[in-house]
């Protein structure tokens, strides 16, 4: 090694004259100089092994390749892992170090013949040497990641999995060590030791420098992709094609959604930082070659990702999926962050574009439902008659449904606002899109209603629906959408199919208690009350009986209507028989009771006993 030294100062020496003289009698005196300070540097040693005249290629570099040769084939041979000894290690470097300065030395007189040789020889010297640095490389980083990853960052949200692994029976050391879920995404984890990365960056620096850089990339992204997504398939999201997701059924993919929002969550916020912070480490002062190798490294879990949530957007617009669709439209939104950070270089622009292109096409979908669910409405068939003018399903379906939506209301406003739209000066897009729904459903209720050929019915119907849609509306979030000017409108509705259906069945049995005060004489006038009395019976009889069987599904409406029909019967009915009862003979006794059926109090029982039917259609 000494004299490996003594050649290597002198090739130096001899280096640093042929570069600062400017002609073959400066150098010469330059060497000279030299000559003068050191024995070592006589001018017979500087000038051995300098090609002469003759072109003869220098003895010196063909000692010091032979050198080299010895110790690099040596290593290269070694069936140990060079890297399991510091000190091999380091030798091997500092081999492949002076070689690169040689060649590096020499590459200005490659022209010479001698010396090319020379350097072709240094060249395949330097080949053995890098494809043996690979080999390590990739040895280094599967016991490293092996050792470390298990031992040390099991990403486990199981307290009683955290135990010691080395203890657990039914570990394989053959098996790729992966990360498992959690739910805490504040982390960032070393994803190899540090003495192993210091290594691992030292061998890259090397085979970039010596031309070898995508090998190096190669075999870092091979090793750090097979680790990446096993660890995504150990969180639970399953390699799918687009086909595949529209196949599954709605329950399927549910559980399918759920394992995807936290795979994305921990890949985009753990995994992915992890793996371009590990990059950063081993290629440092190597930017190109960091960012291809991250991009090789993610690119296939990134696209996984990306792909499920494009399958969903593109999928089934039926209103059931909206809640799911908007949970992986607010994974997306609340990750675009991180996609915006951990994809910035230029080679992963296209993931963070398509990433932008999937969560609007997300958005899309949401708006998309809407749609179907306005189709939905429209094309409810008005067949069968629901049963005592109760709830209609249309009504309880849609309002449940868009209470359930508004508790996303901050999202759906999102969703509106980017759909190029533009809001009236008073209301946002999803006040219009709510609003809109909200006439249709109104429209459709109203053809609904013409099923019932009792007028009355009719009018109990849309009663009965518009205020269930009040009472949807006044106690969420969709009566703050609609605000307090809608909610009084409907309101007055409400009252409006009250009093129409209190005129439309009651009001002709209340003409029937009003007295005709133009009837000739006594007895024409009772004759006139008896057989008003009798038609008084007989349709209130009617009216008691159908009308029991009728529902009111509000307890607060349907007391509300036993009132209002009180006092508009009770003194009327009143007041009529206890003029019929002043007639003289007619009313007295038993001529009385031949015709007044009902007292006051037993119309108020039947009152009471109305709109009685089955009340299932609740809530």
């Amino acid at each position: 090694m000494a004299e490996n030294g003594e050649e290597k100062l002198l090739a130096v020496a001899r280096h640093i004259a042929k570069t600062l003289g400017h002609n073959e009698s400066m150098a010469d005196d330059i060497l000279q100089i030299f000559s003068t300070f050191d024995g070592r540097f006589s001018r017979e040693k500087l000038s051995e092994g300098q090609p002469g005249e003759d072109g003869s290629t220098v003895s010196a570099l063909e000692r010091a390749l032979n050198s080299l040769d010895s110790q690099i084939s040596r290593f290269v041979a070694a069936d140990q892992p060079i890297w399991s000894d510091p000190a091999d290690s380091a030798a091997f470097l500092d081999a492949i170090d002076e070689l690169v300065n040689i060649t590096r030395e020499w590459s200005h007189l490659a022209n010479e013949k001698p010396v090319g040789a020379c350097l072709a020889r240094a060249d395949e010297m330097l080949q053995q040497a890098m494809f043996r640095v690979e080999e390590e490389f990739r040895s280094l980083m599967e016991r490293g990641a092996e050792s470390f990853a298990v031992n040390n960052h099991r990403l486990d949200s199981d307290d009683d999995e955290e135990e010691d692994v080395e203890g657990d029976d039914d570990y394989d050391g053959d098996q790729i060590p992966v990360a498992k879920p959690l739910t805490d995404y504040d982390l960032i984890i070393d994803a190899l030791p540090s003495a192993t990365i210091n290594d691992l960056h030292e061998m890259a620096k090397r085979m970039l420098a010596a031309g070898f850089g995508k090998s190096c990339s190669h075999v870092y992204s091979t090793c750090r992709r097979e680790f990446l997504e096993e660890s995504v398939s150990r969180l639970g999201l399953k390699k799918l094609s687009i086909e595949e997701v529209h196949k599954m059924t709605w329950q399927e993919l549910e559980d399918e959604i759920e394992r995807w929002i936290k795979s994305a969550n921990v890949a985009l916020r753990i995994l992915f930082p992890s793996e371009r912070r590990l990059c950063d480490r081993v290629f440092f002062g190597f930017s190109s070659a960091a960012d291809l190798s991250f991009m090789e490294v993610c690119r296939g879990s990134a696209v996984q990702i990306l792909n499920f949530a494009d399958a969903v957007a593109i999928g089934s617009r039926s209103p059931e999926r909206l809640f799911k669709v908007l949970d992986v439209f607010e994974t997306m939104r609340d990750l675009m962050g991180e996609f915006e950070s951990v994809f910035s270089d230029q080679l992963c622009l296209v993931l963070k574009n398509e990433a932008v292109t999937i969560w609007k096409r997300l958005g899309e979908a949401v708006r998309g439902i809407f749609m179907e669910l306005e189709n939905l409405i429209r094309r409810d068939p008005a067949k069968a008659a629901v049963p005592g003018g109760g709830l209609h399903p249309i009504t309880r379906y849609v309002m449940n449904y868009l209470r359930a939506a508004c508790r996303s209301r901050q999202t759906l406003e999102q969703v509106f606002e980017e759909s190029n739209g533009v809001p009236s000066k008073d209301s946002t897009l999803l006040t219009v899109q709510m609003s809109w729904i909200m006439e249709l459903l109104e429209s459709n209720l109203e053809v609904k209603s013409k099923v019932y050929k009792d007028p009355a019915l009719c009018y109990l119907f849309l009663m009965n629906n518009g205020r269930y849609i009040v009472q949807k509306v006044k106690d969420g979030d969709l009566g703050l959408l609609l605000g307090e000017d809608w909610i009084r409108k409907h309101n007055a509705k409400v009252r409006q199919y009250h009093s129409s259906y209190q005129r439309s069945a009651w009001n002709k049995m209340l003409g029937l208690l009003k007295v005709d005060n133009t009837a000739a004489g006594m007895n024409g006038l009772g004759k006139t009350m008896k057989v008003k009395l009798k038609q008084f019976n007989v349709q209130f009889d009617e009216t008691c009986k159908v009308h029991s069987t009728w529902v009111v599904f509000d307890e607060q409406l349907r007391e509300e209507l036993r009132i209002s029909l009180a006092r508009l019967l009770l003194p009327a009915y009143g007041n009529f028989i206890g003029r019929f009862q002043n007639l003289g003979d007619l009313g007295k006794g038993k001529n009385a009771d031949k015709y007044i059926k009902y007292g006051v109090e037993d119309i108020e029982a039947h009152i009471n006993e109305l709109f009685k039917g089955s009340t299932t259609a609740r809530k």
